[in-house]
């Protein structure tokens, strides 16, 4: 039998991991992106957490259950995954919403101050107490992405830009443009979120930080070379502008609040991007013939894409649940 020649449109997670998810069931997977390299939307400036327990203070259930096993695909399929947990920390006068967050979430553990300092040293005595997620992760999405093109290519899978594309041709089509779909998904909109990178020598920290707040919750990610991550805004907009000013400020007085020596951090980059999303904010996987859609990622891109490749992989190979 001679494998499904498939074409998948979208270089972001959702279409790297499905091509990856593809090629190694013996796919002949060719990746388009229409901004001519991996990463070239959202997914670049996504958070990289796989934290399905703290997820769960916002997400339904389903998104619960589905992204249970999506630590271990990141672990199984490219370097540098961090499983080191996750701390949610809210300052002294939003400590009403910690207790909000543990009544919405599982699988976590509140810890007071010598378990603070104990996990993380430079945030001693900035917080008297703390949720403690001990089972879930992180990945730098940039990284990751890079390697998820390797793996593909290692499988004999192509990544195509710039170039014209005979769809006839293939298979099978899997588009996974994000939102960029919107011309035949009507239902997708745009969530735009916004981020800085900051380079702070003078701070460690050695897993994600949630830290509440009853307006503009954010979160610090550490990454490599003493660069954070802080993130990110949600709001409810088409918007393709550059960052604003008004996303900066929250986002850097954030981080202040985290620590104080965030005040002397060097500012890397400061981006704006779409998240495709549906009503329900549930990503899902649409069949029409030969034609395969998984969009409407949210902010689950990361956490959800490998449970929705599996989804693709089933309709494409046999298991039809369409």
């Amino acid at each position: 039998m001679t494998e499904p020649h498939i074409l998948v449109r979208g270089a972001g997670v959702a279409g790297m991991v499905t091509a990856v998810a593809l090629a190694e069931r013996g796919a002949q997977v060719n990746v388009y992106d229409a901004g001519g390299r991996i990463g070239a939307g959202a997914s670049w400036f996504a958070g990289g957490m796989l934290a399905p327990w703290c997820e769960a203070e916002s997400a339904p259930d389903e998104v619960t259950q589905d992204s249970l096993s999506s630590l271990n695909w990141w672990k199984s399929h490219v370097p540098d995954v961090v499983q080191a947990g996750s701390l949610v920390v809210a300052p002294p006068r939003d400590t009403p919403e910690l207790t909000r967050f543990g009544r919405r979430t599982s699988h976590f553990e509140t810890i007071g101050v010598e378990r603070i300092r104990a996990l993380e040293p430079d945030l001693e005595d900035r917080f008297d107490r703390a949720l403690f997620f001990a089972e879930e992760g992180h990945v730098d999405p940039r990284k990751a992405l890079v390697a998820l093109g390797d793996k593909l290519a290692h499988h004999g899978g192509i990544i195509v830009s710039n170039a014209a594309i005979d769809t006839a041709s293939f298979d099978w089509i899997v588009d996974c443009t994000g939102v960029a779909a919107r011309e035949t998904q009507k239902d997708l909109r745009g969530m735009r979120g916004e981020m800085v990178l900051l380079r702070c020598p003078e701070i460690t920290l050695h897993r994600p930080i949630r830290m509440l707040h009853p307006r503009i919750p954010v979160y610090i990610v550490p990454r490599d070379n003493s660069v954070f991550m802080v993130g990110a805004t949600m709001v409810e907009s088409d918007d393709t502008r550059a960052i604003t000013v008004r996303a900066i400020t929250d986002l850097l007085n954030a981080a202040y609040t985290l620590h104080p020596a965030f005040a002397e951090a060097e500012l890397l980059e400061a981006n704006a991007g779409l998240r495709p999303a549906y009503p329900d904010n549930v990503p899902r996987v649409r069949r029409e013939g030969n034609r395969i859609s998984l969009n409407g990622m949210y902010r689950h891109g990361f956490l959800l894409s490998p449970a929705r490749a599996r989804e693709v992989c089933e309709i494409i190979f046999g298991t039809d649940r369409a």
